[in-house]
């Protein structure tokens, strides 16, 4: 149904005669009425998004504001300190209400074999143990 308009619509625009005259004024009346269409559709369409967002502000607007003027300044001081923030996993919050950040353990690299080095030589000689 969407796209049987628009047809319509540019199908009427071919069969009506316009003179020279008046081709470039009915142009852009046309082009200012099609903008129109336009933006009354996205406002109809985006309507519930924007109404859910108005009423969500106006239940947490409030209570954010409460909160971000009291821990404000210590979410300064914690942006100042971490320079990089995928070095960290998700905030998690403990059964006792702490809220904790942990630092990702980046996997230990192996070391470089050496080359020149003969296989087996590097183990212990069996019955013996390096302590």
């Amino acid at each position: 149904m969407k796209r049987i308009v628009p047809l319509l619509f540019v199908t009427a625009l071919a069969s009506t005669p316009l003179s020279a005259q008046n081709e470039e004024a009915e142009g852009r009346d046309l082009m200012e009425r099609g903008m129109e269409l336009l933006f009354e559709g996205l406002r109809e369409e985006m309507s519930p998004a924007l109404q859910r967002m108005r009423e969500l502000a106006d239940e947490y607007g409030p209570a954010m504001g409460d909160f971000l003027e009291e821990m404000g300044p210590a979410f300064g001081n914690m942006l100042s300190e971490i320079k990089d923030w995928t070095a960290y996993h998700p905030p998690e919050v403990l059964p006792n209400g702490d809220i904790i950040i942990r630092k990702k353990i980046e996997p230990q690299e192996k070391p470089e074999a050496d080359p020149e080095a003969v296989p087996g030589t590097d183990l212990p000689p069996q019955g013996q143990t390096d302590l």
